[in-house]
C-alpha cells in the first residue's frame, strides 16, 4: 500500500483510481474503505458536511463519541439529519472530522470491483479495523 499522512488535508496527486483505502491513527488501522474515486472519497471523508453522505466515517466516530451506536434511517431525531441538529452531536461530528484530517491515509489501486470488494473486506479483517461493520439493514 502507498502511504501518506493528510495534515493539511491535500491528498498527493500519485493518489489516483479506484481500489481500497485505510484510515490509521497511532498505528491502529480505524476504517477501511472502497471506491471509485479515491480523490473524491477522501475529501468526503474530510471536509465540513455537505450532503446526506458527506464525512462517513466521521458520523461514524460521533456515533460512537455520543453513544448513538445504532445507525437509524428514518426521519426523526436519531436519524442524521435529526442527530446534526443536537449541538451535542453536532460538535462530536465537528471533532471527528478535524480527526479523520489528522489520520493517516493509505490506498492500494484495485480497479476490478469484485477483488476490490474481497479486498476490503480482507484487509477490514486482517486489520481488525474497529469501525468496519459489514451489516445491512
Amino acid at each position: 500500500m502507498t502511504q501518506a499522512h493528510m495534515s493539511d488535508g491535500v491528498l498527493p496527486a500519485h493518489y489516483r483510481g479506484s481500489g481500497i483505502y485505510l484510515f490509521s491513527e497511532n498505528a491502529k488501522s480505524l476504517y477501511v474503505g472502497r471506491t471509485r474515486d479515491v480523490r473524491k472519497r477522501y475529501r468526503q471523508h474530510t471536509r465540513v458536511y455537505s450532503g446526506h453522505n458527506g464525512a462517513p466515517f466521521a458520523y461514524k466516530l460521533a456515533r460512537h463519541a455520543t453513544g448513538f451506536v445504532k445507525a437509524t434511517y428514518k426521519a426523526g431525531p436519531t436519524s442524521r439529519a435529526g442527530m446534526l441538529q443536537d449541538p451535542t452531536f453536532a460538535k462530536a461530528f465537528a471533532d471527528a472530522i478535524e480527526r479523520v484530517r489528522r489520520m493517516e491515509f493509505r490506498f492500494v489501486e484495485e480497479l476490478d470491483p469484485t477483488r476490490q470488494c474481497l479486498l476490503e473486506i480482507y484487509v477490514s479483517v486482517v486489520c481488525g479495523s474497529p469501525y468496519n461493520d459489514f451489516n445491512t439493514t
